[in-house]
């Protein structure tokens, strides 16, 4: 359907309409009304977007509904179509990430967290995302990419890149640090390019004997199962994968004053664990919530001056179950990405 000038006013997008198990193929692609250009904001015409683990938990219900029908996705690469963003004129290719805009005026925003604010918009939760021709975005909350990065090596960086950069931070990791990373997915094989770029020593335990080839193949000191404990004590520890006893296990790897922070927007719990041995000695656990712009600003760059090149899988919009499903199997190394 188009207008009287002749612009579409549908577009094709993956549609939730209610959570289930991704197994029963709940995003149905249907034809919805193509967003419209409001104060503040830009249209973006989707070239890419990236497929995370959050927009698994969203699809199979783990995080409750914000949004029905929904269409997710929080990793998009788009151009502007329509309006205007921070002087980016229609033509320029911006990048949008799950933190799709803050209040500007509460507690946490007025003390440089934004990550914490009180009435935040999560893209492809509270607000329509990127599995879709087009999309709607604030326009203070888009970034410009490197020309370095294609679309589908830029598209995994806006979420899975920026979170695990903020992993990092949050653990506190410095040059030189014995790092442990618990799981290696599309977050991990990006955050280990930033710790080798660091001079740092990265210790991998995950499940999937694919997974463990990509971090050898990615320069990590040494590889392991889940079940394997790192051969030295680390500075630091990242949890990558929603389970509890892997934060325990992380736990149990660290020296005295260590962190581990978990990058897990849902975690399944954490279990019981003995404080002498595994907390006691000022060791530390942080959660990682959301991220900030300035760590999206910070990480695009380090990205681009590192020449960073994350390992994707390409799907079509049409795929989107399949995708997500292949997130969750951990059936692809590195990161999915959908085009349309």
């Amino acid at each position: 359907m188009r207008n009287a000038c002749g612009s579409k006013l549908v577009m094709k997008a993956a549609v939730l309409a209610r959570a289930q198990p991704i197994a029963a193929r709940p995003l149905q692609i249907e034809e919805v009304p193509k967003p419209q250009a409001q104060a503040g904001h830009v249209v973006l015409r989707v070239r890419a977007c990236g497929v995370c683990r959050t927009d698994l938990h969203i699809t199979e219900g783990e995080l409750p509904p914000r949004l029905q029908p929904l269409i997710p996705g929080h990793q998009i690469v788009g151009e502007i179509v329509d309006g205007a963003a921070n002087g980016l004129a229609p033509g320029a290719r911006v990048g949008v990430s799950w933190m799709g805009g803050a209040d500007g005026t509460c507690f946490y925003c007025r003390r440089g967290m934004e990550n914490l604010c009180d009435a935040p918009i999560f893209t492809g939760y509270t607000v329509n995302g990127g599995y879709a021709e087009y999309a709607l975005a604030r326009a203070d909350f888009v970034f410009p990419l490197p020309p370095e990065l294609d679309d589908l090596q830029a598209a995994p960086l806006l979420c899975a890149g920026i979170i695990g950069f903020r992993s990092l931070r949050v653990a506190g990791v410095e040059q030189g640090d014995r790092v442990g990373l618990f799981g290696f997915g599309a977050s991990a094989h990006l955050a280990i390019a930033v710790l080798r770029a660091w001079k740092c020593d990265v210790y991998v335990a995950t499940r999937g004997e694919s997974h463990r080839h990509l971090a050898a193949s990615l320069g990590a000191t040494w590889v392991g199962t889940e079940n394997d404990k790192p051969p030295v004590e680390l500075d630091r520890a990242v949890t990558f994968a929603p389970s509890g006893d892997v934060v325990v296990t992380a736990l149990s790897s660290l020296r005295r004053g260590g962190v581990v922070a978990i990058n897990a927007i849902h975690l399944d719990r954490i279990p019981q664990f003995d404080y002498d041995s595994l907390l006691w000695g000022e060791r530390q656990i942080r959660s990682v919530a959301n991220m900030t712009r300035d760590d999206a600003r910070d990480f695009l760059r380090i990205a681009a001056e590192i020449n960073l090149r994350p390992k994707t899988t390409i799907f079509p919009l049409e795929q989107a179950n399949e995708a997500l499903l292949a997130v969750k199997n951990d059936a692809i190394d590195g990161a999915a990405v959908l085009i349309v």
